[in-house]
């Protein structure tokens, strides 16, 4: 809220079969989400000047499905190209369901909208699935109040480690200013080229869909921008990446609300081939849980450190969105359910909506959905940034599929 971003997340479901009926969407939302304290929730502003005073939360009375969910006369690519720029009424908790105006007879799409102060990415994808028919969420109800996890302990150079590297300063994106605004680019990629990148390196033990994107985006933002060897007065300077990491233990994988820490990474752009960064990422995505355990430690007393200096909060808000600090935000999720569908229409495809962030900077979200393998790219960059970024983290998706030629045999010749 105190970054001056719209802060407007999203996600979108794909269904083949007939129309939805708004109503019967309505119903199903009462239904399942009527009884979620955190769908009910009013944001409210500071009760004095924002320097020395906190947002707070409060529990409202049921929402009115009727103002939350509705039809819209965009269909989805406009919808979400809209959805990031603008701010979600105040006067309601900070959600809506919106169903597009159909491109397709036979497809059609939901989009769920919620501001990062009220819903993280994990419980967008939590809501929908309990929407679905036979829902096992909405069978064994586990969005009741969990048990607090004992706190976690952390070595001092562990905290050392990460207080360094998340103030180490990288460089943006060579972009005029001038000409900076936000865009949203959805691509469908390649089943076959991602079956195939997944099992790279062929010696390993394959690779997540985190390391590919991680690894597809250190080739594809210097593709675009030509920085992978800019030297600066100060020496070379590097490319900064953040990496959304859950927070909730595994019993509380349902827990809705925003329950993640950004873990920031050296793209290593300096690496040439696709395999090398695709390895380097390898090794930073191994680091992520014993740094998770750092912020897991330090997070409740920066917490309290900021309700008592709210001006703090505004200072790293702004800190954190600085494109020398994050140039891009990386995610990558798979949707676990399937098949599975809603109002018996079958879900085929999960889009994801990222926030937009700072002038100069990228969000990309990667989800699979069984076969389908949607990318969304949400820039802050020049009106075409979003598609020739997309474009370029395919290209290298592919190129990390393509087997390595093995070394040429050279036969001695006999004396």
């Amino acid at each position: 809220m105190r970054s001056g971003l719209p802060g407007t997340i999203g996600v979108a479901a794909v269904f083949t079969g007939d129309p939805f009926d708004l109503a019967g969407l309505q119903a199903r939302v009462s239904e399942r989400w009527g009884d979620l304290e955190r769908m009910r929730q009013l944001l409210l502003p500071p009760r004095g000047p924002a320097a020395l005073a906190s947002h707070r939360w409060a529990t409202g009375e049921p929402f009115d499905p009727a103002f939350h969910v509705t039809a819209s006369e965009q269909e989805l690519q406009p919808l979400l190209t809209a959805a990031v720029s603008q701010r979600l009424p105040t006067d309601r908790p900070l959600w809506q369901l919106l169903l597009p105006k159909s491109a397709s007879p036979r497809e059609h799409a939901l989009v769920l909208l919620a501001h990062h102060a009220l819903l993280d990415g994990s419980s967008l994808e939590t809501l929908l699935r309990l929407l679905m028919d036979d829902s096992p969420l909405a069978r064994s109800g586990p969005l009741a109040r969990l048990p607090e996890v004992p706190r976690q302990r952390a070595r001092p150079a562990a905290l050392f480690r990460e207080f360094r590297d998340n103030n180490v300063l990288g460089q943006s994106l060579p972009v005029a200013p001038g000409d900076l605004r936000p865009s949203v680019a959805v691509a469908r990629l390649d089943p076959d080229v991602m079956r195939s990148a997944r099992r790279r390196p062929a010696d390993g033990r394959g690779a997540t869909l985190n390391e590919l994107l991680l690894g597809a985006v250190a080739g594809a933002l210097p593709a675009c921008y030509s920085t992978a060897s800019t030297s600066w007065p100060q020496g070379p300077v590097a490319l900064y990446a953040t990496v959304p990491v859950d927070l909730r233990s595994r019993h509380e994988a349902q827990r809705l609300g925003n329950f993640i820490t950004a873990i920031r990474v050296r793209l290593p752009v300096g690496i040439d081939s696709p395999a090398g960064r695709l390895h380097a990422c390898q090794r930073l995505m191994a680091a992520l849980p014993h740094r998770r355990r750092a912020h897991t430690v330090v997070l409740p007393f920066v917490d309290g450190l900021v309700r008592a200096m709210p001006w703090l909060t505004t200072a790293l808000a702004k800190r954190m969105v600085r494109p020398d600090v994050t140039t891009a935000v990386c995610t990558a999720f798979k949707w676990r359910d399937n098949p599975c569908h809603l109002h018996s229409r079958r879900l085929t495809g999960i889009v994801p909506l990222p926030a937009v962030s700072s002038p100069g900077t990228a969000n990309l979200t990667l989800v699979q959905t069984a076969d389908a393998y949607m990318l969304t790219v949400v820039s802050h960059l020049r009106p075409d940034a979003s598609r020739l970024i997309a474009d370029a983290v395919a290209q290298e998706l592919t190129t990390m599929a393509t087997p390595e030629p093995a070394p040429a045999y050279v036969r001695e010749s006999a004396p």
